[in-house]
């Protein structure tokens, strides 16, 4: 009974030890997305700077396998290349030995009443809750709320700790547990291999470490068993995340996680090659049945992870490599769109860096539509079926990513807290429709060319004067929205509006011109209603680029946000300047040619 009372309490704690890392770790991310795509996404080539980099952001955000995962998917995405995700690997190994460097604060020794007292896990551990409590509960703000969230995690981790640590203080008289301890610690490749399956068990290498700094309470540990079994710890953590993490994903995504797989077997084979001949050489006597504390915990396994860094960091080309060759390229043609395919869940463990991933993908659709369009209006100058082919194919990839991003973004919704990152999504939410039914238009507009050729078809000298600079109208708006998807920027956005009620301008002058047109016999009818249904749609376009515009602006602009017909009708109230002096220029461009067409000619 006595035994299942203290795995009770010891997997109680253990229970408590994750889940604090798991809220803690919540928080971090939370409160760093922007850290992270600072710390990740503008990583430069060099591969220490890369090494100390995936360090920092472990130990920011406290889970290699996070780090990982995030590399995983910014791969994935376009953002990292494979050189710079090796070098990452390396640095979320030695990053992740923070939370043991944390935990050895179980040692600390202080006196009653000195300050070092709020330091001892069981009083900053009930400290960091209250403080967590207060944060979360009665202080409303979105930072101070990630603050909370973090110290309460801090605080039950800390709790779970010493749960585990008050469990197992009894195998400390055990007779039996000793006996276990001196028979693995005379089995170096048995220590390895407990270490493997528990953390594979257990899905954590923080935590396994931690119930080993627990058990250290007991005295009977020593650094022959110990040393082995972190270096399996390393061993299984690489197998219960880049593998799990690269499977789905692109072949970049797959080999980091075997460089990671490759980084740690090479690194543990190193260095039992090395221990054992230090201990055969007759070296440290005194340092192989040392008891150890959790402070030699942590030290050896940051010592481990350091050394094996450094020491692999010249070779990381040779990593890429093997992992190449293990995860061999297959023969694909050139995609043009490759963001396209780069919505990533595993980017969602950090939701503004997921956020970030389907803007840069949004844009590479809005290029794609605008592509579309381009291409299908040169169907009206003469109709190429392998045009069509390309227009089918891309407009297959625009609704499959419509129908990707939709879900993805009401799956992101659930982990979504801070206001910049839910205005984010509720524009990239309308956005991608609008871009879609553009993409549609240019499918549209391909039919008819097609319908023009079969029939024989063609419109008059006029109407093909004006199609052109209507299209070049278009063409000019859909570059400005995708310029304001890319860039973000406000001032690109409020350039659209102007253009657009050019565009509307030059569609009715159109529409009533082809009327007078068609009326005097000077344009077929079959050809007439093509050219009328074709200004529909292209006006249709301009449209949509005008909503992408406003839901741009209404990012940052909360008048707008709130109201965007208000908006618009102030507008073109002409109180605006800069709208007047842009609205003169395109009428300048686009309108003032139309109307210069000799109409006589037909």
């Amino acid at each position: 009974m006595d035994a299942i009372l203290t795995l009770i309490s010891l997997l109680g704690g253990l229970a408590m030890f994750l889940y604090g890392m798991e809220i803690m770790g919540d928080g971090l991310k939370q409160g760093s997305g922007s850290t992270l795509k600072k710390f990740l996404g503008k990583l430069t080539q060099n591969a220490l700077i890369g090494m100390i980099t995936g360090a920092l952001v472990t130990a920011i955000i406290q889970s290699s396998t996070a780090t990982i995962v995030l590399t995983v998917g910014l791969i994935g995405a376009g953002i990292l290349n494979l050189r710079q995700a090796v070098s990452i690997v390396l640095g979320a190994n030695i990053g992740t030995t923070v939370t043991a460097q944390l935990l050895r604060l179980m040692d600390l020794e202080t006196s009653r009443g000195s300050l070092l007292t709020f330091f001892k896990p069981e009083t900053l551990a009930p400290l960091a809750m209250i403080i967590g409590i207060v944060l979360v509960m009665f202080i409303k703000k979105e930072r101070t709320k990630n603050v909370g969230t973090i110290c309460l995690g801090f605080g039950i981790l800390f709790s779970g700790l010493i749960s585990m640590t008050a469990a197992v203080e009894p195998l400390a008289e055990s007779q039996a547990f000793a006996d276990v301890i001196s028979y693995f610690s005379n089995i170096p490749m048995l220590g390895i291999l407990v270490g493997l399956v528990c953390t594979v068990i257990i899905q954590s290498s923080s935590a396994m470490v931690g119930i080993l700094q627990a058990l250290s309470s007991t005295g009977v540990l020593t650094f022959n068993l110990v040393y082995p079994i972190i270096m399996g710890i390393n061993l299984g953590t690489c197998v219960t995340t880049a593998m799990v993490c690269s499977i789905g994903s692109s072949k970049d995504a797959k080999r980091t996680g075997v460089v990671h797989i490759v980084f740690n077997v090479i690194g543990t084979i190193l260095f039992m090659i090395g221990m054992t001949l230090i201990q055969r050489a007759g070296a440290f006597p005194s340092l192989w049945n040392s008891i150890v504390d959790s402070g030699a915990i942590a030290n050896f396994q940051t010592l481990f992870n350091l050394l094996t860094a450094i020491v692999l960091l010249p070779f990381t080309g040779v990593l890429v490599d093997i992992s190449c060759k293990i995860i061999k390229d297959d023969p694909v043609e050139e995609d043009k769109y490759p963001e396209l395919a780069a919505l990533d869940k595993k980017l969602m463990i950090s939701p503004t860096l997921a956020l970030n991933q389907v803007a840069k993908s949004l844009t590479a659709m809005a290029k794609a539509a605008r592509d579309n369009v381009e291409l299908s209006l040169q169907q009206f100058n003469g109709y190429d079926e392998k045009r069509t082919e390309v227009i089918n194919a891309r407009e297959d990839r625009l609704d499959r990513f419509a129908d990707n991003a939709d879900n993805y973004l009401i799956e992101l919704s659930k982990s979504i807290e801070n206001e910049a990152d839910k205005l984010q999504l509720n524009m990239l939410m309308q956005c991608t429709p609008n871009v879609e039914r553009i993409g549609d238009y240019a499918t549209n507009f391909d039919e008819m060319a097609q319908k023009m050729a079969a029939d024989n078809l063609v419109f008059s000298e006029n109407a093909q004067k004006e199609f052109k600079i209507l299209g070049e109208a278009i063409l000019e708006i859909l570059r400005l929205t995708v310029n304001a998807l890319e860039t973000d920027d406000e001032l690109v956005a409020r350039r659209i509006e102007p253009l657009e009620e050019v565009i509307d301008d030059m569609v009715l002058l159109l529409k009533n011109r082809h009327t007078d047109r068609l009326c005097k016999g000077i344009c077929s009818i079959s050809s007439g209603l093509v050219f009328m249904d074709a200004l529909t749609y292209l006006e249709r376009s301009a449209d949509q680029c005008s909503s992408i515009a406003m839901l741009v602006m209404s990012k940052n602009n909360a008048a707008i946000l709130q109201n965007h017909h208000q908006y618009l009708e102030e507008l073109h109230a002409c109180s605006d300047q800069s709208y007047l002096a842009e609205h003169r220029n395109r009428k300048e461009q686009y309108l003032v040619p139309l109307e210069n067409i000799v109409y006589a000619e037909g």
